[in-house]
């Protein structure tokens, strides 16, 4: 059942969001050769304790950190650690969720660590430009096949693939709320948008194929092919005067990332 939320509602998740849009900020200021990932983990909860936050993926089925930190050929879901360090030219995809009073936010974002080649400064800039373009979509009356066409349309057009294991989510006093967001899909299909529905929507974005395989550890999932993925993410709020990202300031403009 999707739930929809009331105006207070949804200013508290916009509290919420904010800690997870400062924390992911300060973390892409942070990204440099050589800082591990547990270094990026580390400051994450303490920014969330900071602000009276809990984050959302500790413990969550056993998840062991704060972040998902996935480098390179990783695609979601990498596990901090100490001894994993960047290094120039890599790319690292950072997402993030608290949970504050109940109520949970949730983004991500990939970063370039330096100069990094073009082909993966390609795929950062169309996955980001898939996230705003579904992001456009999302108004009373569309339709969630519409947001995940959009998604898939750009990225294909780009020569690039969309990841179909994992997908985007509703959210609010769950982390995981309905409906699923696939980011593929055709437009006119799935339920109807409505005022007051909350959307994380998260392209996960390859430059090979679409397949992907989950490691050892049960938690990080990889290319299947080993090529480069990246992956951006807000909460994003359906209401009558069209999308309010949930997870940014309300006066940023620009680029959503």
């Amino acid at each position: 059942m999707v739930i929809c939320k009331s105006p207070a509602e949804l200013e508290k998740m916009h509290r919420a969001g904010l800690i997870v849009w400062g924390a992911l900020s300060k973390m892409r200021a942070m990204v440099r050769p050589g800082i591990s990932t547990k270094d990026l983990d580390d400051f994450a909860e303490t920014y969330s304790a900071e602000h009276h936050a809990r984050p959302a993926f500790k413990g969550y089925r056993g998840y062991p950190g704060s972040v998902c930190t996935s480098i390179n050929q990783e695609v979601v879901h990498g596990i901090p650690s100490a001894t994993r360090k960047l290094r120039e030219g890599d790319i690292i995809s950072m997402d993030f969720g608290v949970e504050l009073d109940g109520y949970f936010a949730d983004a991500a974002l990939t970063v370039p660590i330096g100069k990094v080649k073009p082909d993966r400064e390609k795929l950062l800039r169309v996955t980001r430009e898939s996230l705003e373009q579904a992001i456009a979509i999302v108004r009373p009356g569309n339709r969630l096949g519409d947001v995940s066409a959009a998604v898939q349309t750009w990225v294909e057009k780009n020569g690039f693939s969309v990841v179909r294991e994992f997908v985007g989510h509703g959210i609010g006093t769950r982390m995981h709320e309905e409906p699923q967001i696939p980011n593929y899909g055709t437009p006119g299909q799935g339920a109807r948008l409505q005022e007051g529905m909350v959307l994380a929507i998260e392209p996960m974005v390859n430059t090979g194929g679409p397949g992907v395989k989950v490691l050892d550890d049960d938690w990080t999932a990889v290319t299947a092919d080993g090529s480069d993925s990246a992956h951006f993410e807000h909460t994003v709020a359906v209401t009558a005067n069209g999308p309010w990202i949930l997870t940014r300031p309300k006066e940023a403009t620009g680029p959503v990332w």
